[in-house]
């Protein structure tokens, strides 16, 4: 297998002039807000209208979490720190969270790929499916996607950003203290929005959580290279910036966005023998799969099954 370059670029982007198009929907994202205020307070626009607005912010957050943000924690779009700093703080004000914050919590998760609990009583991954699970397995999808963001302790994750660095620590707290100073202010300007606001609010960042989850429902959490659950969906991968490529991501996390297709080829012979768990429908839409089993010990020993398979069609080619 050929590795698979990273060029840095010489123009305005860091990488590719293609991320153009995440920094782009981040920035509609934080207008869309905007112009979700505006509807409610001067326009004076129908229930029904600011009902579908809500919706579109709520699905906007799980969209955006995944694939701008996700992206731009990885891999900075721009080659200006100052324009990286400022994109951040953008994203926690539009989004409700520190982005510095977000970084934190998201490299203890390719620490850890949603490990399963250790002998100390815990995961390394915060996020880990299996955090709040029993008996060895994965919590229930309902638990996990209505309760994780209630579940985030922003005193550990400072502690964590102040063991990686001090001035990334101070900017996390600066983006905390900045979007909740920026919310409490609009309960001020106007509370009626807020309280319209807030559950759509939540229910996006539970949309989130329920992504996150089908990325990892059914991986094998001893081998790398199966580590996340992919979803090959062309219209799902153009939309949200690859992140169907989630095995692969996993396997090589600073991999750019734009190299996942042809990476998936490189080593499509090699996941089919690891048996990397494949989905049909987006991650969003996850539990829709027709081959999603009841329990995950039900789908690593269908993986089992599928890996002595492979293994045994290799001897035979041998042979």
């Amino acid at each position: 297998m050929q590795p698979i370059s990273k060029k840095k670029s010489n123009g305005f982007f860091a990488y590719t002039a293609w991320d153009a198009l995440p920094a782009l929907g981040g920035l509609l994202n934080c207008l869309f807000v905007i112009l979700f205020y505006v509807a409610f307070a001067y326009w004076r626009a129908p229930w029904w209208v600011l009902i579908c607005m809500g919706f579109t912010y709520s699905f906007s957050i799980g969209w955006n979490i995944n694939s701008v943000c996700h992206n731009f924690v990885h891999n900075p779009f721009f080659r200006w720190p100052l324009l990286n700093r400022l994109f951040s703080l953008m994203q926690s004000l539009a989004l409700g969270f520190s982005q510095v914050c977000y970084d934190a919590v998201h490299s203890r998760h390719h620490r850890g790929n949603s490990d399963r609990i250790g002998e100390d009583g815990d995961t390394i991954d915060w996020a880990s499916i299996y955090r709040h699970g029993h008996d060895d397995d994965a919590e229930s999808p309902w638990s996990y996607t209505f309760l994780s963001y209630l579940r985030d302790d922003p005193f550990a994750i400072i502690r964590e950003l102040k063991t990686r660095d001090a001035s990334e620590a101070r900017w996390g707290v600066i983006e905390i203290v900045g979007f909740m100073s920026f919310y409490i202010a609009m309960f001020f300007v106007n509370w009626k929005f807020m309280l319209f606001f807030i559950p759509f609010y939540y229910f996006g960042h539970c949309l989130s959580y329920l992504v996150g989850y089908y990325l990892h429902y059914g991986a094998d959490t001893e081998q790398p290279i199966a580590w996340g659950v992919s979803s090959y969906n062309k219209l799902y991968n153009w939309v949200w910036f690859n992140n169907g490529y989630h095995a692969e991501h996993h396997f090589r996390p600073k991999m750019h966005w734009t190299k996942m297709k042809e990476f998936q080829r490189q080593i499509a012979a090699d996941q089919e023998t690891a048996g990397v768990r494949v989905i049909k429908p987006p991650h969003i839409l996850g539990f829709l799969d027709p081959s999603l089993p009841e329990t995950s010990r039900s789908i690593m020993a269908e993986r089992a099954i599928k890996i002595a398979k492979a293994l045994e069609a290799q001897e035979l080619q041998k042979a």
